[in-house]
């Protein structure tokens, strides 16, 4: 990235609701309740005051990887019609303040995650934010069409965080939870880069559509979903979870299989025709807070 490269010109000092699209709310609520599941699935009470503590660190350490992520790929923002709205590449806010946003973010929730919860959440938390900003945003995004398989990472740790927060250590359960989200990660980000690639080229971008086509990115998120399915049911034979999770991964899982099967086999070349694609892309969301809801439900049900 050229770091000189300027923002349009600020008309006017950014407003609170430019700073919240900076955390990028959609992201975020996702993120934050699936370390909100992984909480509440651990085998181990916390306080309220204390589970609210670990739920707003990861909230604010989400958040600011966000931010952060804006603020170092503004100038891609401008040339995609998906994001060129975002307060940086509007003008709505000057880089600096977008920096000194998501770093503060970031410093105050490690900080208060440590002090109040405990050094593993904390370390864990801090691990996530600068997989996010580093490893994905800077090193991998510009330089390589398996910037989702890598990157996907980042999004996975908030359910280690919750029941490390709950627990103080990390167990079989959570790790599952981890692969989970790192395997579902590439085809709901593929999903929507097959229905959006021309942005994507434009910015340049080498999301995988842009860089071997539609047929093999097709085919890919047909392969990553496999595995995804297969530790998304784990934890029920494994004797991890009980039927209200095993059958609902099942169902939910087979669901996913299917569309995934949808978009591998599909031939459509017509952004605007894909189907298929933008079907799994909102599917996938939706897969993933029931199966998480799903693992809480059964945790309540057990104790």
């Amino acid at each position: 990235m050229n770091t000189t490269t300027m923002n349009p010109t600020v008309t006017a000092p950014a407003d609170w609701r430019d700073f919240l699209a900076l955390t990028k709310p959609r992201v975020l609520s996702l993120v934050v309740f699936t370390g909100l599941c992984g909480m509440l699935a651990a085998p181990a009470s916390i306080h309220p005051v204390l589970g609210f503590t670990a739920i707003l660190c990861i909230t604010l350490g989400a958040g600011a990887a966000g931010a952060l992520n804006q603020w170092y790929e503004a100038d891609i923002d401008a040339k995609m019609k998906r994001t060129a709205n975002r307060p940086l590449p509007a003008g709505r806010m000057d880089r600096q303040a977008a920096l000194h946003f998501g770093v503060g973010l970031a410093t105050f929730s490690v900080l208060l995650m440590g002090l109040a919860v405990n050094l593993l959440a904390a370390a864990i938390l801090t691990v996530s934010i600068l997989f996010y900003v580093l490893v994905y945003t800077v090193w991998l995004k510009r330089r390589t069409p398996q910037n989702i398989v890598i990157g996907g990472a980042a999004g996975a740790f908030p359910p280690l965080i919750g029941w490390a927060a709950a627990t103080g250590h990390v167990d079989m359960l959570p790790v599952l939870l981890f692969t989970i989200v790192f395997l579902w990660t590439p085809p709901h980000f593929w999903a929507l880069s097959l229905f959006v690639r021309t942005d994507y080229a434009n910015a340049g971008v080498p999301m995988l559509p842009v860089v071997a086509g539609t047929k093999t990115t097709r085919t890919q998120v047909l392969l990553y979903t496999l595995p995804m399915v297969a530790a998304a049911v784990a934890p029920w034979p494994m004797g991890l979870t009980g039927a209200i999770y095993g059958v609902a991964a099942v169902a939910l899982s087979g669901l996913f299989l299917l569309l995934s099967a949808r978009v591998a086999f599909n031939r459509e070349t017509d952004q605007a025709k894909m189907k298929p694609e933008r079907q799994l892309f909102a599917y996938s969301i939706v897969y993933l807070f029931v199966l998480f809801g799903a693992l809480v439900a059964d945790r309540l049900v057990l104790a």
